[in-house]
């Protein structure tokens, strides 16, 4: 299936879909672990783990979305860049919200990157768009 004109997302959207189903996994499991049925139950470790999920759920789509519109205006540089700063986003922002004790940087740095991977696809489409 080389012919399929984008490649970068559909990795992309691979390595990320996989990291939302191994986050909904951890916190499925703890949940079972700890008997709690519905949200967090007052744990706070489980707590942490739901908000990394749901940030992840909020920021992954659209910014596979973007990517994928780079990809196919813009061609496979600028969104090989921009995945690479969205997966190093995501993975450290994973990181944080996944294991207990972790350094609030990979947090601030996560979202940065995923931040800077979003500014650089908007500019990217509109520098497409535009001219």
């Amino acid at each position: 299936m080389t012919d399929f004109p984008l490649q970068i997302t559909a990795w992309s959207s691979l390595i990320l879909g996989t990291l939302l189903l191994v986050m909904a996994f951890r916190v499925s499991s703890d949940r079972r672990n700890k008997s709690i049925l519905l949200g967090d139950d007052g744990d706070k470790i489980i707590l942490k783990k739901i908000r990394g999920h749901c940030n992840a759920t909020e920021q992954i789509p659209m910014a596979l979305i973007l990517l994928g519109f780079v990809e196919y205006l813009q061609g496979s540089t600028y969104a090989l860049i921009i995945a690479a700063i969205l997966i190093a986003g995501r993975l450290m922002h994973a990181t944080y919200f996944s294991f207990d004790g972790t350094n609030w940087r990979f947090r601030f740095y996560g979202m940065l990157f995923t931040y800077i991977a979003n500014l650089f696809a908007l500019l990217a489409m509109l520098r497409a768009l535009a001219f």
